[in-house]
C-alpha cells in the first residue's frame, strides 16, 4: 500500500481498514521470486563478524553461491574455506574482481572506513553493490559513493537492513496512518555491555583490528550503531533533522582506547520535535529499541518485535481483532504482526509473534530482488547518504560538545 494521507485514512470504514492490515502482507515474510531465477554468483569482501553473519544467511537463498572471499586476515581467509567449500580467497579486494569475471554481486562488509575505494572499484566493475552501514565515515566519501552508484547501471543497497524489516514496516505504516496521532517525543537507545576490543596476537595489527576505538577512522557508538536507528527515526518522521548536540565518556573500558564507550545524543527534527538517544558499553539495560510516543498511543520496536501502546481515549479502527496483546510492564501493547490477517485466518497469529529470520535476512532478501528481478532498491545511495551524514554528524556533536546545525548541502550527491 502507498503511502496515505492520515486524514483520508482516519476516514475509512472499519472494513477498509482491516484491508490496511492485508496489504502490509505484501512486505512480508516470504520474498516473490521468480521461478526460474537466474543463479547470483557473490563475492564477499570482509570476513569478520558481519561478514560471516552475511554469508550464513545468504545459504538460505539456493539460487546464490558465494564464489570469493576477500580478506586482510589470512585466519579469517582460511574460515571462510570451512564455511564454504570451493570458495575462493584473496588477500586484495583488486586481485579479485580481475580474477573472478562471473562474480554477479559483492557484499561489502570491511571496516566503514574501508568502503568507499571498494565500492567504487566494484561498481566501476560493472558489480551489484551491497554495502554495510555506515556508508562510510566521512561527507565526502559518503558523497562519492553515492556519485558512482548514481553512475552504474547496476544496484547499489545500503545495508540500512531495519528498512526491509516486516516489523518496522509494518509499523510505519500504522504510523503514518495516524495509530498515535501527533507525535510528542522519539527515544532511541543501543546498550550492549561488551568492550568492542578484540584480542590481538600481535600487537602490530591492534589498531587495525580495534579500529572502532580510535577517532582517526571511527564513528563511534553514534555513527556505528546510531546511523541504523537514526535512519529508522527519519524514515517514521519523514523528515530530516534540523540539529544535533550530545556528549561522550569512557564509563567502563578505560584500556587505552580513544573513544567514549557511553554516548549521548539530543537530536531536534521540524516543529521542535525532540529526540534522545543514549549508547553504551557500559550496560545492558533494555538492550535496542526505537520508541515513537504521539497524543494516542506509543510505538516501540525492538528488533524483531513491535508492540503498540494505544491510549485510552483514543478510536477503535477495526484492525485490532487481527492482534495478540501482550504486557510490557505496565502497559499492555498491541504487538504488531507481519501477515497478520492470513495468520489470523489458519488460527496461527500467536505463530506470527516475532520473526522467523534475523533482520540481516529481509535486507539480503530485498537486495537480491533487486538483482534478480529489477526491483527498485529499497535503500539506494541518497538513503545510506543520508543515514550516514546523521551518524557522522551525531558523533562529532559528541566528541566536541558543540551543537551542529544540519546543512542542506551535506545530504546532496
Amino acid at each position: 500500500m502507498k503511502d496515505m494521507d492520515r486524514r483520508d485514512f482516519l476516514k475509512m470504514s472499519t472494513g477498509a481498514a482491516t484491508a490496511f492490515v492485508l496489504s502490509v502482507e505484501g512486505a512480508g515474510l516470504f520474498a516473490q521470486f521468480a521461478d526460474d531465477v537466474s543463479p547470483v554468483n557473490a563475492a564477499v569482501i570482509g570476513a569478520g563478524r558481519q561478514g560471516r553473519v552475511i554469508m550464513g544467511e545468504l545459504n538460505k537463498f539456493p539460487f546464490v553461491t558465494v564464489k570469493a572471499v576477500c580478506d586482510t586476515s589470512e585466519g579469517r581467509l582460511r574460515g571462510a574455506k570451512r564455511r564454504a567449500k570451493g570458495v575462493a580467497t584473496y588477500p586484495d579486494f583488486k586481485q579479485m574482481l580481475d580474477t573472478e569475471k562471473e562474480i554477479d554481486a559483492v557484499f561489502v562488509c570491511t571496516p566503514s572506513h574501508l568502503h568507499t575505494d571498494i565500492a567504487v572499484a566494484c561498481l566501476a566493475a560493472g558489480k551489484h553493490v551491497y554495502c554495510e552501514a555506515p556508508m562510510a565515515t566521512t561527507i565526502d566519501d559518503c558523497r562519492t559513493i553515492a556519485a558512482a552508484a548514481k553512475k552504474a547501471s547496476t544496484v547499489f543497497h545500503v545495508g540500512l537492513q531495519y528498512r526491509s524489516n516486516p516489523i518496522y514496516k509494518l509499523a510505519r505504516e500504522f504510523m503514518l496512518a495516524g495509530s498515535i496521532r501527533d507525535t510528542v517525543c522519539v527515544r532511541g537507545q543501543f546498550h550492549e555491555k561488551t568492550s568492542w576490543r578484540m584480542p590481538a596476537t600481535d600487537p602490530a595489527k591492534d589498531r587495525a583490528l580495534n579500529w572502532k576505538l580510535f577517532p582517526d577512522v571511527s564513528i563511534g557508538l553514534l555513527g556505528e550503531e546510531g546511523t541504523h536507528q537514526f535512519d529508522i527515526m527519519g524514515w517514521f518522521l519523514n523528515k530530516l533533522p534540523v540539529s544535533v548536540s550530545g556528549s561522550g565518556s569512557i564509563r567502563l573500558h578505560n584500556d587505552g582506547r580513544e573513544m567514549p564507550d557511553t554516548c549521548h545524543c539530543n537530536m531536534i527534527w521540524p516543529g521542535g520535535l525532540n529526540m534522545n538517544y543514549t549508547a553504551t558499553l557500559a550496560n545492558s539495560h533494555f538492550g535496542r529499541f526505537e520508541e515513537f510516543v504521539g497524543t494516542m498511543g506509543a510505538i516501540r520496536l525492538v528488533g524483531d518485535f513491535g508492540w503498540l501502546f494505544k491510549e485510552a481515549d483514543a478510536p477503535t479502527q477495526g484492525w485490532e481483532v487481527y492482534a495478540v496483546r501482550q504486557n510490557l510492564h505496565k502497559d499492555q501493547g498491541i504487538t504488531l504482526i507481519a501477515d497478520a490477517t492470513k495468520l489470523a485466518k489458519q488460527g496461527k497469529l500467536k505463530e506470527g509473534v516475532g520473526l522467523p529470520h534475523p533482520a540481516m535476512y529481509y535486507g539480503l532478501q530485498d537486495f537480491l530482488l533487486s538483482v534478480t528481478g529489477g526491483k527498485p532498491s529499497a535503500c539506494p545511495a541518497p538513503l545510506g547518504l543520508r543515514a550516514s551524514v546523521i551518524g557522522i554528524k551525531a558523533h562529532e556533536a559528541a566528541m566536541s560538545g558543540k551543537e551542529i546545525v544540519f546543512e542542506k548541502e551535506w545530504f546532496e550527491i
